[in-house]
């Protein structure tokens, strides 16, 4: 299934920025399964893919789109979505719940992401639009070393830069800026507030959400609303 084909079966248009990043070959992850770790991904990580090492985080490939398109509208789909909410998936968590477009708020031919809980009736804004996003994850990312994986500082810095090195170009100058600025600081633990363990990364949870204030601020940012009734 391409873009322009689920574009003319659901009558929507895709972000522009999602066009270019197919083009880019920017969506090819390969087929998951058993063996996608240990086949594919070592094809992928020098030249990551959107997002491929964000946590928790996995691009659903094309030719799934349509038929994760086609149960989301699912009359008899047990989340029960409301009509006027027109949700495109282009990605999941490991527990199934969906980063969406939400086509029916367009603003200039572009759409806000949130996440539809799979397990529950709520939506949560992400980012204003893809770009926005793209940015979020990587700051994210920056924060969030993968200590339950025993990640090594090298890696985590290895796969920061590979990142980088594919996804610059999709962000706008000053931004790009920011990014390769934090990625020369040191490691640091730090504490979340309301957590027992430590976390680490270049920058702490609070730097974190001031960069989204004052580089990508979203006024419904991190709201929730139903999405079913």
């Amino acid at each position: 299934m391409t873009i322009q084909e689920l574009e003319q079966k659901y009558n929507i248009k895709y972000p522009e920025l999602y066009k270019q990043l197919d083009l880019d070959k920017m969506l090819e992850v390969g087929q998951y399964g058993a063996m996608w770790y240990t086949e594919t991904f070592p094809k992928l990580k020098d030249n990551p893919t959107l997002l491929l090492f964000s946590d928790d985080f996995e691009l659903c490939p094309l030719k799934d789109v349509d038929e994760e398109i086609s149960w989301l509208r699912d009359p008899d789909n047990y989340m029960q979505i409301k009509e006027e909410y027109n949700f495109i998936p282009f990605a999941k968590n490991g527990a199934g719940d969906m980063y969406c477009f939400l086509i029916s708020e367009e603003v200039e031919g572009d759409y806000p992401i949130v996440f539809v809980w799979h397990d529950d009736i709520e939506a949560t804004y992400e980012a204003k639009n893809l770009r926005d996003f793209i940015f979020k994850r990587i700051v994210s990312d920056m924060s969030q070393l993968d200590t339950y994986n025993k990640q090594s500082d090298k890696e985590f810095i290895t796969y920061l830069r590979a990142t980088l090195k594919t996804h610059s170009r999709y962000l706008s100058e000053d931004k790009v800026t920011l990014l390769e600025e934090l990625i020369e600081r040191p490691l640091i633990d730090y504490r979340i507030k309301g957590w027992s363990e430590d976390s680490r990364g270049v920058l702490t949870d609070i730097e974190y959400q001031q960069i989204l204030k004052q580089h990508i601020p979203y006024g419904k940012m991190e709201e929730s609303f139903p999405y079913s009734e």
